[in-house]
């Protein structure tokens, strides 16, 4: 395990409190009833941006803290344990990442105050086909004297319905399948030409599918270099794997210390059924592979913080591990709970149906693997 300091241990202790106190899995209950069209409670996320989780990256000059993203990690992993709906990791993390890591000076100062004060909502728009791909753009920016014509589609917008700003991908050159050609563009979801498409998914979250149709963008929308933006896309996507891994290992350790209460709790032939072997080798395996799954999320997290070069490799292992353990987790969950397990009465089907599009994002265990072997050089 990481060791923290101690302003991270007390802000993960806050996190703890408060997820446990204002945003418990009854909380989620009931968003999934209200049919939220943007996914989550607007209220809340007020909340985390008063106690300064939403300016956790931001530089101090644009008023956030500049904590670090192992401090964020902390948080969303707390978050994770209560599946509490918000776009902190797409806003808070992944776009703020984008500007942190590619915005020029003036792009800093107009989006990055309004994100750390949780006033503007922002979101990756990435991919365009239901496996994650990101050298896979067809979306184009065609360029004008004044700017950037854009034209395309994106689809699973994490947030796409309440994001006020996206960090789009587009092709300025090259065929639909190449890194090279690949710009990046701060589009105001608010633009002429933009229909967005909400999603229903299985884990009743905000999500979009979002249409450019003869968008104009002006020059100032690019976001680093044009047509050589794949590498910084690559940047911003690690740290994105790393939060939702980080998410992914909360909801991970809630699934696994409730299932192993129930284990000592529920009697079957007399005895607590966590008294049988059986089980107790079910239980022993979850747990290694969740020691194991937060070590690789955790050295993920300080190695963006301490820009080590090994991140790509450390982002696709903590996905890829954390996409396999929370798969069994949320799985044995639902199993050992037996029938009651199988209800909307109980909590078990969230884990599971949240943990399936986790998965996906930022590429599944199937994309992490094979991204890892190539790093390797295998």
């Amino acid at each position: 395990m990481a060791v923290l300091t101690e302003e991270q241990a007390m802000l993960r202790d806050m996190a703890r409190s408060w997820t446990t106190e204002k945003a418990p899995v009854s909380a989620f209950r009931k968003l999934r009833d209200s049919n939220s069209a943007i996914g989550y409670d607007p209220e809340l996320y007020a909340e985390m941006a008063a106690m300064g989780w939403t300016g956790v990256i931001v530089p101090e000059e644009f008023g956030g803290s500049d904590f670090g993203t192992l401090a964020l990690g902390l948080v969303l992993e707390e978050t994770g344990r209560t599946l509490t709906a918000s776009p902190l990791l797409a806003s808070a993390l992944a776009a703020t990442s984008a500007i942190n890591l590619g915005g020029s000076a003036p792009q800093k100062q107009t989006w990055l105050p309004q994100m750390a004060s949780g006033d503007l909502i922002a979101t990756l728009a990435v991919d365009e086909q239901p496996r994650h791909n990101p050298s896979r753009v067809k979306t184009k920016a065609i360029k004008t004297p004044n700017g950037y014509i854009l034209n395309g589609e994106k689809v699973f917008v994490a947030e796409g319905m309440a994001a006020g700003l996206l960090v789009v991908s587009a092709r300025t050159q090259g065929n639909d399948q190449s890194e090279a050609g690949i710009s990046l563009f701060l589009v105001p979801s608010d633009s002429n030409g933009i229909a967005r498409q909400a999603l229903k998914l299985t884990d009743c979250r905000g999500s979009a599918n979002i249409q450019f149709s003869n968008v104009v963008l002006d020059e100032t929308a690019l976001l680093g270099v044009e047509s050589d933006g794949y590498a910084l896309l690559d940047k911003i996507l690690d740290r994105a794997r790393v939060g939702v891994a980080a998410e992914m290992l909360g909801a991970a350790s809630q699934a696994f210390e409730t299932t192993v209460e129930y284990l000592k709790t529920r009697v079957q032939f007399g005895q607590p059924i966590g008294s049988f072997q059986a089980l107790q080798h079910r239980a022993a395996k979850m747990f290694t592979d969740l020691e194991l799954s937060r070590s690789c999320v955790e050295a993920a997290l300080v190695a963006i913080d301490d820009d080590n070069p090994d991140l790509p490799a450390l982002a696709s292992l903590a996905k890829a591990k954390m996409g396999e353990t929370l798969h069994l987790i949320s799985n044995e969950m639902v199993q050992m709970h037996g029938g009651i397990g199988m209800t909307d009465a109980h909590d078990a089907g969230f884990y599971l149906k949240r943990a399936r599009v986790q998965e996906a994002m930022y590429g599944n265990q199937a994309f992490h693997r094979d991204r890892y072997g190539r790093l390797q050089g295998y």
